[in-house]
């Protein structure tokens, strides 16, 4: 039994967080025992459910008294949706409602918008598989019992048709409800789907039989059989049923396995962390709990809990659950850290910055739900198809029955009746709806595990079909991280003094290149002087005023502007330190130049390699930069790319992104700055680097979560890859129904004698979406290029 005895600790039975019961969130009696939690929420979920989260822990993981380490919480159970939880369709995304069910539109059932990390409770699932297990136990018997009876010597020759009717019955109306339900909600809504078909053939032959068990002198002599009997199909209909529910069950439980990939990022973040009080004592508090600015330690071997800074320590992070990159990155004091990361060998204390909705793993998780939900061009071939396909399916169903009626042998009505029902049943266009958006949803959520963000799944399908890169270098092809290399004053001038006036005036820019202006002067110990008077020209420099003395920093264009000179010396200076990789800027003081400023932004070491392949797989590249031709000539040579267009205002960016796609080009650009958003959005796809700044990756479709440019091959190659499933899909869904349908019309009777019973149209029909979902999870198991 749990107490609250003083000195002992106690295990939270939802998340398994060992706890004081003197400091509990709350206590809860059960079966003659007390509980407690460590969190109001953990409190609720099990009051709502108990028994879900008292089965037996298993023996690895848990923490005898004195043991060290923290505990490993039980498994999971599947949780039911949280209150609030809005449900949408998985093909009609602008379908949305506040509880669970049937799309009015297309019939599928609807699923929870927000991911969770446990594996939720599906209602329409739980439905589904209840009624298929009653369906079949009375469907079967029922089956067998009637094929035994259909040879003349059979012992059960003329099984009477109410022993049929009295085990079909339940199975019609109860198992089969939904289908009803649904058939009708779709007629009613003017918007007919694969459930209309269902619904239509089990009614048609269920009350077809009823009728003829009930009446059987309303038939005429055509439908008697040699015996005098009118021909029933209470077998067919239970069967359709049946089968009909397999396919659903088989279908639901198979697209739940496309939230996998989301369920493992979700599960990669810790449910505590270690908060370092003022007084220097430290405790383990929920997640929910840590607040910005908090500071928290991360022992090794721990997951590092929300997104941050390092204060003290040194470690090796592994970073591989976000970015797919094996090797751990050396963090110390100053860098950032990010949840779900797992520290591998020292420990640190971390400054909490984003926590919650706002950490990179959530932004993670929420990109991926929507872009599983969206729609890719591809899709609009499906939905012109589906809007016409099922009318012309029930005229098809219609002119069998007629020419069946007609033409057909005796007995022609029965005949008529059931390849009726089979055309129906057999040319249910589930597998046309689900071809495109499964595929989606495994393709996203595989791409997330390898540090690739798709915004939504018009990228996935435009992203193979782009044949020319343009890459910004600043962050994009280099580190993003410049250093200042030399500071050069005029004749007469002093170093210290020119990099304190460049290092205060840059002080009010976010720039990089007045970042490392900074940081070097803090390196030498400098003065911090504060300027006034600031502005930012962009793409030219900054200026203000330094005790009483006018600064400005930037480009020969920011100078010309200000008329002032600048001399044929210090421009030879300037193309000496360029043709070396050094951006330069120009220092001007009280109306003077006063001295140049040399700045080196070393080139990604994946770079290379990834513009390799990518030239390989015969894709232009493009450098679009604002940098002075001579820097961004040395970078282009460096890294092997033919074409570059330099000193280009931000502004202009998107302009020479539109003359290349006015070429006829399908363009993708890639990069990380403000500056870069007006060309990331003018671009058929627009690629961030997840080191940039927020703007761009909000602008941007496609986003790279370290920044690495092996991420643009391993989406293209994921983009190819999907594209071609998604046609399998289509090709495969297409064929069917072709072929399916007049099949089940009969055309091979005249030659073969062939027919295709309606239990195996049901059972063609129920596989037909298997199969599709099957080939979209193959995208789960696709090798993306070694990078």
């Amino acid at each position: 039994m749990m107490t609250d005895s003083p000195g002992t600790t106690v295990r939270d039975p939802v998340c398994g967080m060992m706890i004081d019961p003197a400091t509990a969130a709350g206590r809860f009696e059960h079966g003659g025992k007390t509980y407690f939690f460590c969190h109001p929420g953990c409190l609720e979920r099990f009051r709502a459910d108990p028994e879900a989260f008292l089965q037996p822990l298993p023996l690895v993981g848990i923490r005898r008294s004195g043991d060290a380490g923290p505990a490993s919480p039980p498994p999971p159970a599947p949780s039911p949706p949280a209150p609030g939880t809005i449900w949408v369709c998985p093909m009609d995304p602008e379908i949305r409602q506040d509880h669970p069910g049937a799309c009015p539109r297309c019939g599928m059932a609807l699923e929870p918008e927000t991911a969770t990390a446990t594996e939720e409770d599906n209602p329409e699932l739980r439905a589904m598989t209840r009624r298929l297990v009653v369906a079949a136990i009375v469907t079967v018997p029922l089956v067998l019992l009637t094929m035994m009876s259909m040879g003349p010597r059979s012992a059960l020759h003329g099984l009477p048709a109410w022993l049929e009717a009295l085990l079909a019955t339940p199975v019609v109306l109860w198992a089969g409800g939904t289908f009803f339900a649904r058939a009708w909600t779709s007629l009613a809504r003017r918007s007919p789907n694969m459930f209309t078909l269902i619904g239509l053939g089990v009614g048609v032959a269920y009350v077809y039989s009823v009728v003829a068990t009930l009446a059987p002198g309303l038939f005429p002599a055509s439908l008697r059989g040699h015996d005098g009997r009118i021909a029933t199909y209470f077998e067919s209909a239970a069967a359709i049923v049946t089968l009909a529910l397999l396919g659903q069950v088989l279908e639901l439980r198979a697209r739940g396995r496309t939230g996998a990939a989301i369920r493992a990022l979700l599960n990669l973040a810790p449910k505590t962390g270690r908060l370092l009080a003022d007084d220097g004592s430290e405790r383990d508090v929920p997640l929910e709990s840590v607040k910005r600015g908090d500071r928290l330690r991360v022992r090794p071997g721990e997951i590092v809990p929300v997104d941050g800074v390092l204060l003290e320590g040194t470690s090796a992070v592994d970073e591989s659950m976000l970015t797919g990159e094996a090797m751990p990155v050396v963090k110390a004091a100053g860098a950032h850290v990010t949840a779900a990361t797992l520290n591998s060998t020292g420990a640190f204390v971390m400054r909490a910055e984003r926590v919650g909705a706002e950490t990179l793993l959530a932004q993670i998780v929420r990109m991926v739900s929507d872009a599983q939900r969206s729609r890719a061009p591809v899709q609009q071939v499906a939905d012109r198809v589906a809007r016409i396909f099922v009318p012309a399916v029930v005229a098809a169903a219609l002119l069998t029955f007629v020419v069946w009626a007609l033409v057909g042998p005796q007995p022609r009505l029965a005949h008529a009746l059931v390849n009726a029902v089979a055309v129906l049943i057999i040319a249910c266009p589930c597998a046309l709806g689900l071809a495109t958006p499964m595929s989606i949803m495994v393709a996203t959520g595989k791409a997330a595990t390898w540090g690739v963000l798709f915004k939504n799944a018009e990228a996935i399908e435009t992203l193979r079909d782009v044949d020319t890169l343009v890459l910004d270098k600043t962050g994009t092809l280099t580190e993003g991280k410049p250093r200042l290399t030399a500071v050069l004053p005029a004749p007469g001038g002093n170093e210290d003094e020119l990099l304190a006036l460049a290092a205060a005036v840059e002080r009010g820019s976010e720039h990089p290149l007045g970042a490392a202006i900074v940081t070097a002067a803090n390196a030498r110990h400098l003065p911090a002087k504060q300027p006034s008077a600031f502005q930012s020209q962009t793409g030219k420099g900054v200026t203000g005023t330094v005790d009483g003395r006018k600064v400005a920093l930037g480009t020969t264009k920011l100078l010309d502007d200000l008329k002032i000179a600048v001399d044929a010396d210090a421009r030879a200076l300037a193309e000496a330190r360029r043709a070396d990789g050094d951006t330069v800027l120009f220092a001007a003081v009280d109306g003077r130049l006063a001295g140049l400023l040399a700045i080196a932004d070393p080139v990604k070491g994946s770079a290379p390699q990834a513009l390799a392949q990518l030239r390989a797989a015969g894709m232009r590249i493009v450098m679009l930069t604002g940098d002075h031709r001579a820097t961004a000539e040395v970078t282009a040579r460096k890294l092997g790319i033919d074409e570059v267009i330099a000193e280009v205002l931000p502004q202009d960016k998107a302009h020479e992104v539109k003359r290349l796609q006015d070429e006829g080009h399908v363009v993708a650009m890639a990069g990380d700055g403000v500056n870069d958003a007006p060309a990331l959005a003018q671009a058929h796809v627009g690629i961030a680097m997840g080191t940039g700044t927020d703007v761009a990756m909000r602008t941007a479709a496609v986003t790279l979560v370290r920044g690495d440019l092996r991420g643009i091959v391993r989406a293209r190659a994921l983009s190819r890859a999907t594209m071609a499933n998604i046609h399998q899909n289509l090709l495969f869904a297409f064929i069917y129904n072709i072929l399916g349908i007049p099949l089940a019309a009969g055309v091979l009777y005249p030659a073969f004698g062939w027919l295709l019973s309606p239990m195996i149209a049901a059972t063609a029909m129920s596989f037909s979406s298997v199969s599709v979902i099957g080939n979209a999870l193959r995208l789960r198991r696709v090798r993306l290029p070694d990078a």
